[in-house]
């Protein structure tokens, strides 16, 4: 699935707060607290994957707005 100019810009939003809060966990592993490290980590990775697979409000619009240019434009394959 190819991924748009506002999807790109919003998962680089989302990897600018997930990476450093990876990384707290990972200094958490490295220095010994194990629960802290592993619970920063999955919270770094469940914040990428509710990005990307949650749908939210402003979603909407741009899938009703996608499914109202397909109804109107048709590929020339078609």
């Amino acid at each position: 699935m190819s991924r748009g100019i506002i999807d790109t810009l919003q998962l680089g939003a989302t990897l600018l707060f997930a990476i450093p809060i990876a990384y707290v966990g990972a200094d958490f592993l490295f220095s010994g607290r194990t629960l802290f490290g592993a619970g920063f980590l999955a919270i770094a990775v469940l914040m990428v994957l509710a990005e990307e697979y949650l749908t939210t409000p402003g979603d909407l619009t741009g899938k009703a707005a996608e499914k109202a240019v397909g109804a109107v434009a048709k590929d020339e394959d078609e």
